[in-house]
């Protein structure tokens, strides 16, 4: 019987550091190449004075090469300033184990849609995508995010990363401090 309760604790204690089943929103091949993106996870979240910011982030694989879709989502009855992307724009994160790591956006100029929604609320929605540097995929699978910093066309954002937080959009939990430990392996 004691046997029995040591393997049972021991398959459980497997089964709570399995790794979750990667989640896609696509997953295409064809005869042009082959194209997958992970679902889109919420990273940061600001809602202040009615104004209100959400940044979301997916992994995308094209033809074997690795990209981070940033996309970024103001909601507002005041004006908003227009952040645009273009050719010199990068996206920096801190990771806890001190290191900095890089990614270029991809030479894109973008500064995004106003879409006007039924509450009178002008909200700017901007999507970016972001090549990794070389060697730092491994860095990313070990250490958690602490910063990250945005350099757009005019201006530089910086984000403190949470290890956890409750969305007031949906109340649903997020770990963005992990976000690249658990999913960069969807795109390897």
């Amino acid at each position: 019987m004691k046997h029995l309760l040591t393997i049972t604790l021991f398959f459980l204690s497997l089964s709570s550091f399995a790794q979750k089943p990667c989640a896609y929103s696509v997953n295409v091949t064809d005869s042009i190449g082959n194209y997958k993106s992970t679902k889109e996870y919420l990273i940061c979240e600001k809602n202040f004075g009615g104004t209100a910011s959400y940044i979301f982030f997916s992994l995308a694989l094209t033809d074997n090469l690795p990209t981070l879709n940033v996309q970024l989502i103001q909601k507002s009855k005041d004006f908003m300033k227009a952040n645009c992307f273009d050719k010199n724009s990068k996206l920096f994160l801190q990771l806890n184990n001190g290191k900095i790591i890089t990614l270029i956006h991809i030479d894109e100029e973008n500064c995004g849609a106003m879409i006007r929604d039924d509450k009178n609320y002008d909200n700017r929605v901007i999507t970016a995508s972001f090549m990794f540097m070389k060697d730092s995929f491994e860095e990313l699978k070990s250490s958690p995010i602490s910063m990250m910093r945005i350099k757009y066309l005019t201006d530089t954002e910086d984000y403190v990363i949470k290890k956890e937080f409750t969305s007031e959009l949906d109340n649903v939990v997020y770990q963005p401090e992990n976000y690249f430990i658990n999913t960069i392996r969807c795109v390897e």
